[in-house]
């Protein structure tokens, strides 16, 4: 009887087994077909379901982006906090240049990251702060840097540990090896250049209507409004803002900036408030989508306000928020 029931077994097994292998032939060409819904490059994005399971040794350094009071109140296991003041060179007379390369690598010796390290940066508002970090690393050549897609929020959705231990780690002595690189940095003065030429560019702004159209001046901006001609496009466009804060989907992202004339052969000028959100939007034209000119203005909104000289678009009413 025994033996009458193991030699049905194995029949079964084998007829699932022909019928298992037919359909995964089956559904090759669909994958085949599909290249058009994957980014250009997920070489610096990393999922938390991955994140989960990654053995972190000693050469990753998991970077906690938000305001210490979020990273002491719970954070991710061994992560070491940095915040966008950490970053910022406070010499200029106005707020959110980014830091010297001598201000970063002392910034990262006292914390203990060492040169070859992999850094995983979250934070908890769709990676729009650690991408201005990925930003600043990359202009100095920097590139060993994954975003956590979804940041906190995601992981905290899928039961991600936290914890409230502080990881503190040995002072290190952190250098860049590579030059600097300036290839998605513009300046204020490109910038200058690219509001009076009628070349071949498109000026995007990545804030919000009220900031654009001048009904609202954030702390930091001296005047409201927007650099002359600009596109406005929302940042928060490129993400599911309202749900898990992950990037959309490839063919999604594509069709936003291509229905406001945001194509691949442009040169693309971004910027926001202080060069935050525009990070944001420079990774998902760059990164995400392979765009190959894109540039993101370091003093965005609050440099060009400071400026009187400098021409800007506005409406009549705006209320100033502090």
């Amino acid at each position: 009887m025994i033996w009458r029931i193991s030699v049905l077994t194995l029949l079964v097994c084998f007829s699932s087994c022909k019928k298992k292998s037919k359909a995964k032939k089956e559904r090759i060409p669909k994958k085949a077909v599909n290249i058009d819904t994957r980014y250009n490059s997920k070489n610096h994005l990393i999922e938390c379901e991955d994140l989960k399971v990654l053995n972190t040794d000693s050469n990753v350094k998991l970077i906690d982006f938000r305001r210490p009071a979020a990273f002491f109140k719970e954070h991710i296991p061994n992560a070491i906090n940095i915040w966008r003041t950490d970053i910022e060179d406070s010499s200029f007379p106005y707020e959110g240049i980014m830091a010297s390369k001598n201000q970063i690598e002392n910034l990262f010796s006292s914390l203990g990251i060492k040169t070859k390290d992999e850094l995983i940066i979250y934070d908890d508002s769709g990676a729009c702060n650690a991408l201005r970090l990925w930003w600043v690393l990359k202009n100095y050549g920097f590139d060993h840097v994954k975003i956590l897609n979804g940041g906190f929020t995601q992981w905290k959705s899928i039961k991600g540990a936290v914890t409230t231990d502080v990881t503190v780690y040995s002072p290190s002595h952190f250098k860049f090896l590579n030059n600097t690189n300036t290839s998605l940095y513009a300046s204020l003065e490109e910038m200058k250049s690219v509001t009076n030429s009628s070349s071949n560019s498109v000026i995007l702004d990545t804030r919000t209507v009220n900031e654009f159209s001048g009904k609202r001046q954030k702390k930091g901006a001296s005047r409201a409004g927007h650099i002359p001609n600009s596109i406005l496009i929302d940042w928060v466009h490129a993400i599911d803002y309202n749900g898990n804060k992950k990037f959309k989907p490839y063919k999604e992202l594509l069709e936003l900036y291509k229905q406001h004339g945001i194509t691949k052969e442009k040169a693309i000028y971004v910027y926001c408030h202080s060069g935050v959100r525009s990070a944001h939007t420079t990774f998902v034209l760059t990164e995400l989508l392979g765009f190959k000119n894109v540039k993101n203005y370091d003093g965005s909104w609050v440099e060009w306000s400071y400026y009187k000289d400098l021409p800007i678009e506005e409406d009549r009413l705006t209320t100033i928020f502090k």
